[in-house]
């Protein structure tokens, strides 16, 4: 039976009525219209699918929105703006850190969750934060070259 959850997604409350067992990704994408978050794997090995809840990385394909429900969520959408991107946005930009942009959305994501935490991640902590985000295109260089430029202008 569907059920109304309250989401606080990017600093507003989203009201959305699903099953509770339904992955949070897809109240992101189909019913916020929200759609850094990507589909990829469905099973949580491939991190397109990237959000921040609570301060952590988590995969939005697997997580049911009944769990999310009252809980900070911050997407790809919320951390940058078209006027003002985030550093990370900026820094991938200046570095084209990206080909395909599979990779994109769980990448940034992740480096967020890492660097808010830790804005003084060593190279193997943001080798670590990034381990579970596939990137097809083999990108991995400039990406992390991305991530360094972007701590650096975050501190």
């Amino acid at each position: 039976m569907p059920e109304t959850f309250h989401l606080r997604i990017n600093g507003s409350v989203r009201d959305v009525t699903l099953e509770g067992d339904t992955p949070l990704l897809y109240a992101l994408r189909n019913d916020c219209e929200l759609h850094g978050a990507k589909f990829g794997c469905g099973l949580a090995q491939c991190g397109a699918c990237t959000v921040v809840m609570d301060g952590a990385a988590i995969r939005s394909c697997r997580t049911p929105v009944r769990m999310a429900a009252g809980r900070e969520i911050v997407t790809l959408e919320g951390i940058g703006t078209d006027a003002k991107l985030h550093p990370l946005q900026t820094a991938f930009v200046a570095e084209q850190a990206m080909q395909c942009g599979y990779c994109l959305n769980g990448m940034i994501m992740a480096a967020k969750a890492l660097l808010d935490r830790n804005p003084r991640a060593t190279d193997a902590d943001i080798r670590t934060a990034l381990a579970g985000n596939l990137c097809r295109c083999g990108s991995h260089n400039r990406i992390l070259r991305a991530i360094k430029r972007a701590q650096k202008e975050m501190a």
